[in-house]
């Protein structure tokens, strides 16, 4: 690459603007945007997004995207007036389950320093005169700096913006190629001959599939029409609102600005619905009609002539769908029971398997980045994000939820893409539990060991395509059998959802006996060749270069210190280790850096495969598990034959098997990998062995309690990019006698210096559960947020790691905010379980 990289920027909607804004700002100037339809309103969904920006959000990412998009968008100045009308946001609600809903959506806000307040109906009404009152309306979420994004005037001050800083455009510009060599971008390719680039960014909305085609990078998401219909003006008499930013709204026969509006943007979600003022109209958004996907490349190539009511992204209205809309409407806003529906239309937006939008560099061509997916609400907060990840290495947001990379090859499939994202469109207003798994497609993913689970009764949920048992039917008859000081305590009616007491027999067995956990889905990679060592050494923060043998838990760091991913890594033979990972993200990076190496260096090179899909994994852990291993195999499993943290090759009842010893559950025990058609078998093997010492299969549920009562950490939940190591307390896995990925950033670093520190909670009351994102009080204010939850079976209490201030210190009291409610909690030394590891190593 150039020092001073060519970038072209495919789409001037409101994200690439956006993008081209923020890489100047940061110095960038060889940039050129390419469009295909005319600057003045491209005809993407920028030109007809109705512009409503809330900004809480499950997603911590998700939020501080929409937060910076509407401090730019404020910035943002033409005519006098900013290109955001902060109008507030109101969302009500009209069951109990909603408005228990937003009580938990106010902890959100709470966690992520979004100011949000539940108030009553009564106070609904004030701020929004034209709800009804006859008693549908139960209470509401009023968010203060919410508010309307005025998309395509924000595009044209960044166009503007962006050209006086020497940013090239070129419009009606369709983009038919892409070329590379050697796995990097090259150039775009346009009926004017071909742009050289050194960075393609691709900003195409819901194009964004047929331009990943052309550079052979799979772009999950879909097309999908959503309807949008504007009144007629309301009558005089029933004004909606009052003047504001200096524009005349309804007051008589003075001319009101089309686009005006005073009151809060409002949703319905109880209905699928939503509502802003168009001065004297109300525009109206409706989700609950049927999924209307669409396929771009037949939308034909956009015209010179585009406007308002003519455009690509807006399809021509069907109101039969929209007959259900319009009555509910009009019983939450009697006001409009004197209006017509005066123009509807059904406009593309686009949606992903997973609901987030895609950002990133793709996994297998250099150079080639998206930021597709991506509605006006969070816009410049990913602009920003990419912005910095192409400048300084890292974006300052986490960006796990939103990487292009972050899928498994079956999620990319077009079958999968398709009915996911119309099953998110169906429930983009729906009250979603965390744990709460799709009901389709299902089965994608089954590991070796799926009949024996599920003759035992194991209830699934589904992760990245695996089904995973979160408990067994088979263990409730131990309940009865349960110690007083185990017993399961009672839980409210949320965390009770997909979880049962039957966990805490599990628990039990496993602290007491032995259990079989299935570890299949979490992913392995095999990294081999002359260069392994070099890799790995270069990429993690641990001393991975020992004999075969043995086996590091280690970090791989972002240039500037940030936890990227924790991983294992075993080295099996000299030239080979088999290294455990978080995902494809981790895989894609390790490709890269192999390929890259390789093309470098040939005679150290590395070879990177993923081996998760043809191995399998038991975690046989627990007191007696060397008593049921024994039976097994000639091995030596004693301390003195496989010690803590050390590998080999074993044979249990016949079968090879790699034996890791370590274990997330803190007990003592192995990882046994076997190759995916023996899996079976070695399942059957230790399932008998383990007879006359109580054997029990255990699932995720009663994992998770005992990972935290061993203060394990899960990273993308306790801790991510945004968090170093000494904060985290993971200080222990750098060797800072060797060099590594963002060892210069943590120079002066240290636990004494860190500003916050991941800590350990224990509830008070000893019962009240908690799942996660929940906001942390210290002395009445919110002050950090749970990151992992769980009830400690072993401890007798709920546990809940949080994120803090590192003044707050063990013994000091804190509240967590759960449904509006605040539960007492006390800051615990860590870990809960075993602090002395004797359990682990013995």
């Amino acid at each position: 690459m150039t020092s001073k990289p060519r970038v072209v920027i495919i789409g001037a909607g409101i994200v690439g603007t956006n993008v081209a804004d923020e890489l100047v700002s940061r110095g960038w100037s060889d940039i050129t945007i390419v469009e295909q339809g005319p600057l003045d309103m491209p005809g993407g969904s920028t030109s007809h997004a109705p512009g409503l920006v809330f900004q809480t959000n499950p997603s911590k990412t998700m939020t501080l995207f929409a937060r910076y998009t509407v401090e730019k968008l404020l910035s943002l100045k033409s005519g006098g007036q900013s290109c955001f009308n902060q109008v507030g946001g109101l969302e009500v609600a009209t069951t109990p389950e909603r408005l228990a809903d937003l009580k938990r959506k106010q902890g959100y806000a709470h966690s992520w320093g979004i100011d949000a307040r539940i108030i009553s109906a009564e106070e609904c009404r004030t701020l929004y005169p034209s709800l009804t009152d006859n008693g549908l309306i139960l209470g509401g979420l009023h968010v203060p700096t919410d508010g309307l994004a005025l998309a395509a005037r924000a595009v044209q001050v960044l166009i503007k913006r962006t050209k006086d800083a020497g940013v090239r455009y070129l419009e009606m510009t369709p983009v038919t190629g892409i070329e590379k060599s050697n796995g990097r971008v090259t150039g775009v390719v346009t009926p004017g001959g071909t742009i050289p680039a050194d960075i393609v960014i691709s900003c195409a909305g819901f194009w964004g599939v047929e331009v990943g085609a052309m550079v052979g990078v799979p772009i999950p998401l879909l097309p999908m029409a959503h309807q949008y219909v504007k009144t007629t003006p309301l009558s005089h008499e029933e004004p909606t609102s009052s003047a504001t930013n200096g524009e005349t709204l309804t007051n008589g026969d003075t001319p009101v600005d089309p686009n005006s509006a005073s009151l809060p943007i409002l949703r319905y979600q109880d209905q699928d619905l939503y509502y802003r003022e168009h001065g004297e109209q109300y525009g109206i958004g409706y989700y609950g009609h049927r999924p209307m996907p669409v396929v771009a490349a037949s939308l034909g190539t956009t015209p010179k002539e585009v406007d308002e009511k003519n455009m690509p992204s807006r399809l021509e209205f069907s109101p039969e769908d929209f007959e259900p809309a319009w009555k509910l409407s009009q019983e939450i806003l009697p006001a409009l029971q004197k209006c017509e529906i005066a123009d509807g239309f059904n406009g593309i937006f686009s949606f992903t398997p997973d609901g987030g939008p895609l950002v990133g560099q793709a996994p297998n061509v250099d150079g080639f980045y998206v930021a597709e997916a991506v509605w006006v609400t969070h816009s410049a907060g990913v602009a920003r994000a990419l912005a910095e990840l192409l400048t300084d290495g890292k974006s300052k947001i986490d960006l796990a939820e939103c990487e292009l990379a972050r899928f498994e090859d079956v999620q990319l499939t077009r079958d999968f893409v398709s009915e996911t994202a119309q099953q998110n469109f169906v429930e983009v207003y729906d009250i979603i539990h965390p744990l709460q798994p799709r009901d389709s497609p299902r089965g994608l993913r089954v590991t070796p060991f799926y009949a024996r689970q599920k003759e035992l009764g194991a209830f699934f949920l589904e992760g990245t395509g695996w089904e995973r048992p979160f408990w067994y039917e088979a263990n409730e008859k131990l309940l009865k059998d349960l110690p007083p000081e185990w017993k399961p305590k009672e839980r409210d009616a949320w965390s009770a959802r997909y979880y049962s007491p039957i966990a805490a027999a599990e628990a039990w067995k496993t602290r007491t006996a032995v259990a079989m956990y299935d570890m299949t889905p979490l992913r392995r990679l095999e990294i081999t060749g002359p260069g392994a060592v070099d890799l790995l050494m270069r990429l993690t923060t641990g001393t991975v270069s020992r004999k075969p043998g043995a086996v590091t838990y280690t970090l791989l760091l972002d240039d500037q210190g940030g936890i990227k991913s924790d991983i294992t890594v075993a080295r099996i033979a000299e030239e080979l280790y088999q290294v455990g990972v978080n995902g494809p993200v981790d895989t894609a990076y390790f490709t890269r850096e192999a390929r890259q190496q390789t093309a470098r260096s040939p005679e150290r090179a590395v070879h990177v495969r993923d081996i998760t899909g043809g191995t399998c994994c038991i975690g046989l852990w627990g007191p007696l598990s060397r008593d049921v291993i024994s039976a097994v195999t000639s091995d030596d499993f004693s301390n003195k034959g496989l010690t803590y943290f050390r590998c080999k090759k074993v044979s249990i009842a016949g079968i090879p098997v790699t034996a890791l010893r370590l274990s997330y559950v803190g007990e003592r025990g192995w990882e046994l990998y076997a190759s995916a058609d023996n899996g079976l078998r070695l399942w059957d093997a230790l399932w008998k062995a383990g007879q006359a010492h109580g054997i029990i299969a255990g699932g995720r549920t009663a994992f998770n309690s005992l990972r935290l009562e061993k203060g394990f950490r899960l990273w993308g939940a306790d801790m991510t990019t945004e968090h170093d190591p000494y904060e985290a307390g993971l200080d222990f896995a750098l060797k800072l006698d060797k060099s590594f990925v963002g060892k210069s950033a943590l120079f002066g670093r240290s636990k004494k210096t860190v500003s916050r520190r991941l800590r350990c909670l224990t509830v008070d009351d000893g019962v009240s559960v908690v799942l996660g994102k929940e906001p942390v009080f210290v002395d009445g204010r919110p002050q950090g947020y749970v990151t992992s939850a769980a009830f400690g079976f072993t401890v007798g209490k709920p546990i809940a790691y949080a994120w803090l201030p590192s003044a707050v210190g063990e013994g000091d009291a804190v509240e967590i905010e759960y449904f509006g409610q605040r539960i007492k909690a006390t800051v615990t030394a860590e870990p809960l379980y075993d602090p002395q590891m004797s359990r682990l190593r013995g």
